[in-house]
């Protein structure tokens, strides 16, 4: 065998041990996502309500989604920080228990004159988001919002608050309020947080109707804003 052979062959067996290498970390990479939803589904279902099941979906995809960007390199990049809202001006729906979670904490944590402020908030958010006629052009700000632009439920706010991720904050203020000449209708997300927050919200729904009940989403001012009023709690 020449020198030329074999540098040729070396070459070679090294891309094919690092192309087996890397399928054989693309199949597991899959698989991760697929071993997620299994355990997702195994908790929910010993969970006694959809609260208590939304209250788990939380637990287990605040540790699931920090140890994904903690393990794998090259991190997709964010611009998201404290009292950065943009995104709390757009619609938010809810799959089934996020809102039940999210009533009784307030009802629990919330003091009544707090309660009162936080209905007519609603109320007039409400009002607003049922001037558009798509989802996707509501532009209102959350009712739980503080003054300093802070969630006031952060640590169990819905998970469609959760998915969302962006790598320029620029474009999140510019998508929403529309004061900049960097337009866009489309931001960027963190493609595997994404995932996982995709496949509990179909967990959750998978979940209701599993028990019989409307597995649906629903837009959130209007559902927090009932169970206030009405106590209507899922079971």
């Amino acid at each position: 065998m020449t020198k030329l052979d074999d540098a040729i062959d070396r070459v070679s067996r090294n891309i094919a041990q690092t192309g087996a290498l890397t399928t054989e970390a693309s199949r597991r990479y899959e698989q991760m996502f697929a071993d997620f939803r299994t355990e997702l589904d195994r908790a929910l279902d010993a969970a006694d309500t959809l609260a208590d099941a939304a209250g788990a979906t939380m637990a287990i995809l605040e540790q699931a989604s920090s140890l994904l960007r903690q393990s794998f390199p090259n991190p997709h990049p964010r611009a998201c920080r404290d009292q950065c809202s943009a995104c709390c001006h757009l619609f938010v729906s809810v799959p089934p228990g996020v809102t039940d979670l999210i009533a009784a904490h307030i009802t629990a944590t919330f003091t009544t004159p707090q309660i009162d402020a936080l209905k007519d908030r609603l109320r007039n958010a409400a009002t607003e988001i049922e001037q558009f006629t798509k989802a996707s052009d509501v532009r209102v700000r959350c009712p739980l919002l503080d003054a300093q632009d802070r969630c006031s439920i952060y640590a169990i706010r819905p998970l469609t608050c959760r998915t969302f991720t962006s790598a320029n904050a620029g474009l999140c203020h510019s998508m929403v309020f529309g004061d900049s000449a960097q337009q866009s209708t489309r931001i960027d997300q963190d493609p595997g947080h994404y995932r996982l927050h995709i496949a509990a919200t179909e967990a959750l729904q998978n979940l209701a109707t599993r028990r019989g009940l409307n597995g649906r989403q629903e837009g959130f001012v209007h559902a927090l804003l009932n169970r206030l009023e009405n106590g209507s709690v899922s079971s």
